[in-house]
């Protein structure tokens, strides 16, 4: 073989090598091979959320298990339709954009409330009382698990709407901005990948029956 046989040789193993699909996702626990719609857990004093196979979801499940290191992220989506919420309650939650998720950090023992940005999430100070107020008018908001659902409030087209997901999916948005946006106001790109990313809530939303999985 002369030099530029092997040259072409070496550029063709390197087209292939570029070519093969990138290695399945394993479970975070056990290695094993996962579905695309694998569940999920988050280490509590890390905030890490972690892939896990059916069995392993299964093993973490109860409570109590792993001294309570791991939490087991359920599959609820619920749209809160009869939402509303005035300007001066958000201002009160001193949250400079119309966009956060807020959930029970039970380390912590308080609400906290994040809103995404381009650098990530940002945690805004929040007021106790206004929280309080805003969950005694909703039972969907005061029903939320500790850790694993947030609840992800958003204003569009001068509409408010508000959904518990499961954490994973608040910080699946939080990646999404991230990954998009440009420039001051994010750009066609971002404000796409965020509206379809609402669809896909409000969908899941109206196929779910509200029930929990953890």
């Amino acid at each position: 073989m002369n030099r530029d046989d092997s040259a072409n040789v070496a550029l063709l193993q390197q087209m292939l090598r570029k070519r093969q699909p990138p290695p399945d996702e394993r479970c975070d626990f056990c290695a094993a091979p996962l579905t695309p719609d694998h569940s999920h857990l988050i280490e509590l004093a890390a905030r890490r959320i972690l892939c896990a196979c059916r069995p392993c979801y299964l093993v973490f499940e109860p409570a109590g298990a792993a001294q309570g290191k791991y939490r087991t992220i359920p599959s609820r989506y619920e749209e809160l339709g009869d939402f509303a919420l005035d300007e001066a309650q958000w201002d009160a939650l001193a949250i400079p954009i119309g966009l956060a998720f807020f959930f029970y950090n039970s380390l912590e023992q308080k609400m906290v409330a994040f809103y995404p940005g381009p650098a990530g999430a940002t945690e805004s100070l929040l007021p106790i009382d206004t929280w309080a107020e805003m969950a005694a008018n909703s039972p969907l908001l005061a029903s939320m698990l500790p850790d694993v659902e947030a609840a992800l409030i958003a204003r569009a087209h001068e509409r408010w709407s508000c959904f518990i997901v499961p954490i994973d999916a608040a910080y699946e948005l939080v990646g999404i901005i991230r990954s998009t946006w440009k420039g001051f106001d994010g750009g066609e790109e971002a404000h796409a990948a965020m509206d379809g990313f609402f669809a896909k809530l409000a969908q899941r939303a109206r196929g779910a029956t509200g029930a929990r999985t953890s």
